[in-house]
């Protein structure tokens, strides 16, 4: 909007001026008493908008002004707003067009603020020289503890600026540099600050091009901090032997790091031999991300050896990993004895039923699984059954992901559908989020009957592009009418084939559940 009055409405000044810290100068230039009352109004209410965002500033602590497309013009009128500003404790100005032109607007502001905790301009084409300038006005600024600079077209030259920073600001805890284009020299300076600052927490750079130099250089900042416990790495083409100089640096340092992701970093099972050595011996680690990367049954059952002397775990992701049945069965064996790992991730992995029947046997009695997620495992109908039998006995599963697996209506030629899920779906504790979206179920009207069993825990089911037809919306529909007690309060029904009819017979059984009940039922066509 300001794009348009500045470019459209407003004459060209003879010469440029720069705005000044107070805000903007609202002045008319000549002639434009001959604007259109349609474009004067315009004019109008863009400053009135930009009156309407300076009173959320310093009204409310947490302030979301991501995409507003206000530019560099209304970033100058905003910022005076957080001068002193003793409110607004986490501010979002991201995607709002605004270049490192703008970014001159925060001098002389946050210098002075010291109530700003947060501040996100992810999304703003800034660029090194905008990063640059950010970097020299919070070397004076005692608040802002988290800085989000992803997608910002950063290189390594504002990484040295961002190096700098840290190296002589205390205050910042966690720095996000997400989806820039950060290389091995910009991976360098960020290391050597590393070694010299002792107050930040998490670092991201997802998404980046650190490769296995870059990861390298990061190791050795590494070994130097103690301060770091959350280190984010997904998507670096790091390699094996990038990920073999980042373990060994990571099992040199003091420090005790909480948080790994590794993810989608070309590692294969010679790198999973050394992130299995690190797992081993650490004795902080919470969560590791391995997805998408590609270390076969061969490297899960290297991690799945380190898992046994590991007490810490309680999150791991092993997905999209080139997994069959001998690394899933491998994986399984050590959760017949751990109850520290409550959240397991194999989707996108072709463990087969072989693997859903290996899992679901050590599960049954054993472990503490609280998630499970085994979307796109080529499970079939045979390995669906394993895990309804596991979920009979089971009692800590509160989270299934079944997407994608091939569950037809012959996964129980008995009953001709899902209904073999009814006394297992009973079972479950809490709340079961049970996901069986894209998997082209044609049995809704049997699904449906497992509405008609009171169970407290099953309140949120996701049966997206499930090709479901009326005929299935009307079963479901039934059946929701037929429990007066259901606890379903969430069913969704996207990319479906359902017409009017399907989804005005939803709709009344919703009414229906709302009238009997007074239980809300969120239905999504």
């Amino acid at each position: 909007l300001w794009k348009l009055v500045e470019k459209l409405l407003m004459p060209k000044p003879s010469r440029p001026s720069k705005p000044t810290a107070e805000g903007m100068n609202w002045s008319v230039g000549a002639g434009t008493n001959l604007l259109s009352g349609f474009t004067g109004k315009l004019f109008r209410e863009s400053k009135q908008t930009l009156n309407e965002f300076a009173k959320e500033l310093r009204a409310f602590s947490s302030v979301d002004m991501s995409g507003r497309n206000f530019g560099d013009e209304g970033l100058f009128f905003l910022a005076e707003s957080l001068g002193y500003n003793q409110t607004a404790e986490e501010v979002s100005f991201a995607a709002n067009g605004i270049t490192a032109a703008g970014i001159k607007a925060f001098d002389g502001v946050l210098q002075s603020n010291i109530a700003l905790k947060t501040l996100n301009l992810s999304g703003n084409p800034i660029g090194d020289e905008g990063v640059k300038c950010l970097c020299d006005i919070l070397v004076d600024n005692a608040g802002v503890e988290r800085l989000q600079l992803s997608s910002v077209d950063l290189r390594d030259e504002g990484a040295k600026a961002i190096a700098e920073l840290l190296k002589n600001n205390s205050i910042l805890r966690v720095l996000e540099l997400n989806n820039n284009m950060i290389d091995y020299s910009g991976f360098t300076s960020l290391a050597e600050a590393l070694l010299e600052n002792s107050t930040i927490r998490s670092l991201h750079l997802n998404g980046n091009y650190g490769g296995a130099l870059g990861a390298n250089a990061l190791a050795k900042g590494l070994e130097g901090n103690k301060s770091l416990r959350e280190l984010h790495l997904h998507g670096n083409s790091i390699g094996d032997e990038g990920i073999r100089a980042l373990m060994s640096g990571l099992s040199s340092r003091k420090g005790k790091l909480a948080v790994l992701d590794i993810g989608n970093n070309s590692i294969s099972a010679k790198g999973a031999f050394h992130v299995a050595e690190y797992i081993k011996n650490c004795k902080s680690l919470l969560w590791i991300n391995l997805y998408m990367n590609d270390i076969g049954d061969e490297g899960a059952e290297k991690i799945a050896d380190a898992l046994k002397q590991n007490r810490t775990i309680t999150t791991i992701d092993l997905g999209g990993n080139n997994i069959h049945s001998k690394g899933a069965s491998a994986i399984a064996r050590v959760l017949k004895d751990n109850s520290v790992i409550t959240s397991l991730d194999l989707a996108y992995n072709p463990i087969g039923a072989d693997g859903a029947k290996a899992l679901s046997e050590v599960l049954k009695f054993h472990g503490n699984i609280n998630t499970l997620k085994l979307g796109w495992c080529q499970i079939g109908a045979s390995g669906a059954e394993f895990v309804a039998d596991m979920l009979r006995y089971n009692n800590t599963i509160s989270i299934l992901d079944l997407r994608a697996n091939g569950l037809r209506d012959e996964v129980c030629s008995g009953c001709n559908g899902l209904s073999f899920f009814h006394s297992a779906i009973y079972s479950l504790k809490h709340m079961l989020f049970y996901s069986l979206c894209i998997n082209y179920l044609q049995g809704a009207k049997c699904l449906a009957q497992s509405f008609k069993v009171v169970n407290e825990a099953l309140t949120s089911i996701d049966l997206a592009f499930n090709e479901i037809r009326d005929d299935g919306a009307f079963a479901i529909a039934q059946a929701l009418k037929a429990n007066e007690d259901v606890a379903v309060t969430s069913l969704n029904l996207a990319n479906n084939f359902l017409t009017k009819f399907g989804q005005s017979a939803l709709t009344d059984a919703k009414d229906l559940v709302y009238e009997m009940s007074e239980k809300e039922v969120n239905i999504f066509f």
